[in-house]
């Protein structure tokens, strides 16, 4: 009897924890919508400047574009030769990705993909990119997952972000924002912490004049 309650007890926990989460990504996926939901391009049309500089530094093959937004940063790859896979979590901001890759005449395969479950096939990517969005969790795979000789581009909001307030784009909330220049040691540099086993190709960390806080890393992987 005891032992029966106790499975009961454990599966109504479980379905409970798995029901806070859907909710929490249905939430998620409404949020992003509403704020894709208009004409104009939330960051605009360009791609970072990370990329732009850099563009004839990347691996250039089959590349996985995470949390692309309205596919700014997707399409540039596109237009440079890039074989591009987009995801995101908003269907609005697949469409505006497809209208901006039919405005600029390419081709690119952009696909609703919620990351909080999304498992990135094995040995398919040249090149991962992940911009300004940090999940921790997905790191691992993204590490694993890349072709030996392919490449991770990151760029981040560090912790600092959060002292412009409420106003300057990123999030404030510091789960999300790549930690830098702490004590202790293991804070420092969390994206070199994270990628020492790659060969570091480019790193940047510190403020812009544009009220962002950001940590930037292009790398490879080596073994």
């Amino acid at each position: 009897m005891k032992m029966a309650l106790t499975f009961i007890i454990f599966f109504y926990l479980l379905f409970f924890y798995i029901g806070q989460v859907v909710n929490a990504n249905e939430e998620d996926r409404k949020r992003w919508n509403e704020r894709y939901d208009t004409k104009e391009y939330m960051y605009g049309k360009e791609p970072i400047k990370l990329l732009k500089e850099n563009i004839n530094l990347l691996t250039k093959g089959k590349t996985l574009v995470l949390a692309m937004g309205e596919g700014r940063n997707a399409v540039f790859l596109a237009k440079n030769g890039f074989d591009v896979d987009g995801c995101d979590i908003s269907e609005i901001a697949i469409e505006k990705t497809k209208i901006l890759a039919k405005e600029h005449n390419v081709k690119l395969n952009a696909f609703v993909a919620d990351l909080e479950e999304y498992r990135i096939p094995n040995n398919k990517y040249d090149l991962i990119t992940c911009i300004y969005y940090m999940q921790r969790s997905l790191i691992p795979q993204i590490k694993d997952r890349l072709k030996i000789g392919g490449m991770v581009v990151f760029e981040e909001y560090a912790i600092g972000q959060s002292k412009y307030g409420s106003d300057p784009p990123g999030s404030m909330n510091p789960e999300y924002s790549v930690k830098h220049n702490q004590l202790p040691y293991y804070l420092y540099n969390e994206l070199l912490n994270i990628f020492r086993d790659f060969y570091i190709l480019y790193y940047r960390e510190g403020e812009r004049e544009d009220n962002k806080s950001i940590v930037s890393m292009i790398a490879q992987k080596i073994r």
